[in-house]
């Protein structure tokens, strides 16, 4: 009646023993014969609460004192919650209920009585709109008879924290329908190990084929609270499930601190010291620890067929991976992924702090700089909070303001739970976020842009649009996205397209390699001390230089390869001009000086040339591993600014070399047409390559003979000019004669609508837009293979007349 052991729990028992417990029982019965290890415990029930409150009177006073809330400002609401938690403190225990508890506890513990974890569940939790998560207390290392009996009686009482009384009426719950179950389990050495916590969805943007797993040194409390930045991992769940190299993306976070238990000297029961160098600048899991997490995660997905939201540990002593709790993900269960809100920054000024991006929402309003939510004043839907960190104890306020901003917290700490929840656009893990804005400064929050948000000084102007992706029809002709920033990939995904048909690899190499390739290839020939101390600093942990690049670029590769998977996306190998070349870090000892880079050392010469061929075996490597190893074979390649037949044999022949032999496991190999040569020779070109695509930019400047970024000449380039067009209708007329696939990237299709009329007519196979011109090209597109473009024309130039 008292205590439920966890083999005696299923998923059914949520009533009885709240969803964290009855989630752990269902989780030890049926998954912990597939490998998945739960520590054992037990679960108090909802009836010993209940009689609880009846033996001591309390139900009454309780039911009494929430009557009284002022439901309107809740300006009472800290006094309530005290005086529920002292009704409940002052409580006693039955002594059949106390022994019930030191009986189990023995049995669970031993002679030696291990120390356990207390959790509290309540008999709401973690329904498929409300997670309940942070809004009651847990209570880790306990160890003694009194002291979990006095731990259970806490949790007990945590069921009236004010921010569980807020969380509640927020919610519609009624108080007194809701009981308090406690789960005491064994006790993982996360101290002396890590632990971190997990999701089967992509947080922010509900992409459902990746895990996100997230990790720190010693407690998992740390990541929570938001006090650090943690180590970040995101596994793809296709290639997992084939048993191919699933980890798309590793990022290591700063792990300041490491919470660990308390001497018994020290009042606190936790510490937080600070991490030693060395265990900063390592990963907290192995790639086999994260790859069987990431299987244990699918695992506990499939079982309660939903998105989950998961928390692990590891043991510093046994070294065995543990999962401690799984509850439903409530965030986008609820959402209609067809429904998208389109934020757009329209201006920029002077920026204050950037951070982790939660959301993806643009909040106009006024900083409030807070220490604690004791401070807060009046706070409204223009209020920003601004703050070191957001801890559970924030949440009451949280659903009164616009927007939140923290020095401290990733993605997975309790601030960005709370605000995904809540639809508040936040900016968590600034570092300076505190220093950087005053307090009642007029801002921009902006999280429309992918993984990093931004915070802007003053009021700027940015629009939104709703769209609802279900009425937009695909045309025949496909219309696929020109993509170079990983962090857009996930939401620009669910996007109506049929994938991405130029892969910038240059935004990848600039934002996140940072460092040029022949400076790795060359670290110990490297003349200027102080880039290669930069170097030395940005590639720790790798004594291979070069592999610090293959890492690096395969990730973001591997992200929209992963992002769109199984449609076809198509990487472009490296198209720096040489100026921008030299821009990366160790660039200028590596390239010529030239006076018209546009015309100059680019492309496929570079690629075969000595200057850069072991710079481009780093390049073939890393698309080498996201094919081959991690498995996303629907990834192929683009050979740019490609001058000659012989050159195209050459670096076909390169490729092959470096292990990218064009046709074995499906690798097709594209070339760009943007030269009129590719053009004449369309038809031999095609017995090279696989494909075309049409790169209007420079086909339009060496068709013209205009310098495409020259300001004298801007008015003369026209995509539209009849002789560029000519060259296209030309490109086109060869590859259908040859039966090779074309398409077109730019933003003529989408900015006239005449122009992508031009290119369905002539039978192009794609035509590429960038993401803000996508859904205008897929209108102009769909009109065009309705005819409907001409009519618009005549209809047009009637008007006129």
């Amino acid at each position: 009646m008292y205590i439920r052991e966890f083999n005696t729990l299923r998923i059914k028992d949520i009533a009885l023993v709240g969803g964290k417990n009855a989630s752990l029982g269902e989780m030890y019965n049926q998954l912990t014969s597939k490998g998945v290890l739960v520590p054992n415990g037990f679960a108090t029930t909802s009836t010993a609460f209940w009689q609880f409150l009846d033996e001591n009177n309390i139900k009454q006073s309780l039911q009494d004192l929430m009557s009284d809330l002022d439901r309107f400002q809740f300006s009472n609401l800290n006094a309530i919650g005290k005086k529920a938690r002292e009704h409940i403190l002052g409580g006693t225990f039955s002594p059949e209920f106390s022994k019930a508890i030191t009986t189990f506890y023995k049995q669970l513990s031993g002679d030696t009585y291990r120390e356990v974890a207390v959790r509290s569940s309540a008999t709401a939790e973690d329904l498929p709109d409300a997670s309940f998560a942070g809004q009651h207390e847990t209570y880790l290392n306990v160890k003694g008879e009194k002291e979990v009996v006095e731990a259970i009686k806490k949790c007990f009482a945590s069921l009236y924290t004010n921010r569980a009384i807020k969380y509640r009426e927020d919610k519609g719950f009624a108080h007194d329908d809701i009981a308090l179950s406690v789960g005491v389990q064994l006790m993982v050495r996360a101290d002396i190990g890590c632990s971190g916590v997990g999701f089967t969805i992509e947080p922010e943007s509900g992409f459902e084929n990746v895990i996100l797993l997230s990790g720190v040194w010693g407690l998992g409390e740390n990541i929570v609270q938001g006090v650090i930045n943690p180590d970040e991992f995101y596994v793809f769940k296709p290639t997992l499930r084939q048993g191919k190299f699933p980890i798309i993306q590793k990022k290591l976070g700063d792990k300041k601190l490491t919470l660990m238990y308390a001497s018994a000297k020290e009042q606190a029961k936790t510490i937080n010291k600070v991490t030693p160098l060395e265990k900063r600048q390592q990963f907290v899991l192995t790639n086999d620890e994260i790859i069987a997490l990431a299987n244990w995660s699918l695992l506990i997905e499939e079982h309660y067929k939903q998105p989950m939201d998961i928390e692990w540990a590891k043991d510093g002593l046994t070294q065995e991976l543990f999962i401690i709790q799984a509850r439903p993900e409530t965030v986008h269960q609820t959402k209609n992924k067809n429904i998208h809100i389109a934020y757009q920054l329209l201006e920029t000024s002077k920026l204050l702090t950037q951070g982790n991006a939660v959301g993806s929402k643009i909040k106009v309003g006024t900083a409030t700089l807070l220490e604690s939510p004791d401070d807060a004043g009046f706070l409204d839907k223009n209020t920003i909070i601004v703050t070191d960190t957001i801890t559970p104890d924030w949440d009451p306020l949280l659903k009164q303001v616009g927007g939140i901003i923290t020095n401290k917290g990733g993605r997975t700490s309790h601030a960005a739970i709370v605000a995904r929840e809540l639809g508040v656009p936040a900016i968590v893990g600034c570092g300076n976020a505190t220093t950087s804005i005053t307090n009642n400064q007029s801002i921009t929050l902006t999280c429309a842009q992918g993984k990093t948000g931004y915070l802007y000084e003053g009021e700027l102007q940015f629009k939104k649009k709703e769209i609802d992706f279900s009425r937009i029809r695909l045309p025949k002709t496909e219309a696929k996205l020109i993509l170079a920033d990983p962090d857009l990939a996930f939401p620009l995904s669910f996007y109506p397209n049929h994938g991405v048909g130029l892969l910038r690899m240059e935004f990848i190499i600039t934002h996140m390699v940072k460092i040029h390739p022949m400076a790795l290839v060359k670290f110990n020939e490297m003349k200027d001390g102080s880039t290669k101390k930069n170097i030395e600093t940005i590639t720790k942990g790798y004594p291979n230089k070069s592999e610090y690049f293959i890492d690096t670029l395969a990730q973001g590769i591997a992200t929209i390869a992963a992002a769109f998977y199984p449609k076809e996306v198509i990487v472009r190998l490296s198209d720096f001009k040489t100026n921008e070349y030299a821009n990366l870090m160790g660039g200028k000892q590596f390239e010529p000086q030239e006076e018209n880079p546009m015309l100059g050392f680019r492309g496929a010469s570079r690629y075969y040339s000595p200057m850069y061929r072991e710079g481009f075996a780093l390049e073939c490597a890393a698309i080498k591993k996201v094919r081959k190893i991690m498995g996303l074979t629907n990834l192929k390649v683009m050979v740019p600014f490609c001058r000659t037949l012989e050159e195209g044999k050459r670096v076909v022949a390169l490729m092959d070399q470096n292990g990218l032999k064009r046709g074995h496991d499906g690798l097709e190999i594209y070339t760009m047409v943007e030269i009129p040569s590719n053009v004449i020779l369309a038809e031999e070109f095609a017995a090279i390559f696989d494909g075309f695509s049409i790169g209007s930019n420079d086909l339009t400047q060496l068709t013209l003979g205009i310098d495409r970024d020259s300001d004298l000449l801007g008015h003369l380039f026209d995509e539209n000019n009849p002789a560029v067009k000519k060259m296209i209708t030309m490109a086109i007329a060869s590859a259908q004669k040859t039966n090779t696939k074309i398409g077109l990237c730019g933003q003529a299709p989408s900015d006239f609508p005449e122009f992508a009329a031009f290119l369905v007519r002539e039978g192009i196979n794609s035509i590429s837009f960038n993401p803000d011109a996508l859904l205008q090209g897929i209108e102009n597109m769909n009109k065009a293979e309705k005819g409907q473009v001409v009519h618009d024309l005549i209809d047009k130039s009637l008007s006129r007349n």
